[in-house]
């Protein structure tokens, strides 16, 4: 299973909320997929990414229950994210100045990943499957990661 998660900072003109994006491969089978504004306002692009990552890992952790229920055991899932800021902050336990306005509740992400049951990993961005669940695209964009992620087109 490989997972992919991304953002689009300040996304809603009117609010100003980002939009969290996430899906996930099994095999190369898109088996899963979410696209949902966040419930709160983020202060950068690293704690929306982050926000985002989190709400990945809490879908990872559904799915490896499903799996184990038919003795198909998961660890270490790969979870890819285009920004490198959110991946450190996973990575470094010690808050900084900059980062202790992330509310408590979105570092359960760095426990999971301590724990094994997923890690985080950078992925370039146009590599970036879930780019298209966050944000309008070029068509070519579109069309890309739609074959990408094994979505046909119906006519």
């Amino acid at each position: 299973m490989i997972s992919y998660s991304d953002a689009d900072y300040d996304g809603c003109k009117i609010d100003r909320k980002s939009t969290s994006g996430t899906c996930h491969l099994l095999g190369c089978s898109l088996v899963s997929w979410h696209t949902k504004k966040q419930a709160c306002v983020a202060l950068s692009t690293t704690e929306a990414e982050y926000i985002a990552t989190g709400n990945c890992c809490a879908q990872i952790l559904w799915m490896k229950q499903q799996l184990e229920d038919y003795n198909i055991f998961l660890n270490h899932i790969p979870l890819k994210c285009d920004n490198t800021s959110a991946i450190n902050l996973t990575k470094n336990p010690i808050m900084h100045s900059r980062t202790k306005h992330i509310e408590i509740r979105h570092h359960f992400l760095r426990d999971h990943i301590n724990k094994g049951n997923c890690e985080k990993e950078y992925v370039d961005t146009k590599h970036q499957l879930a780019d298209i669940f966050t944000k309008p695209l070029a068509k070519d964009r579109f069309y890309e990661l739609r074959r990408d992620l094994g979505i046909l087109e119906i006519s």
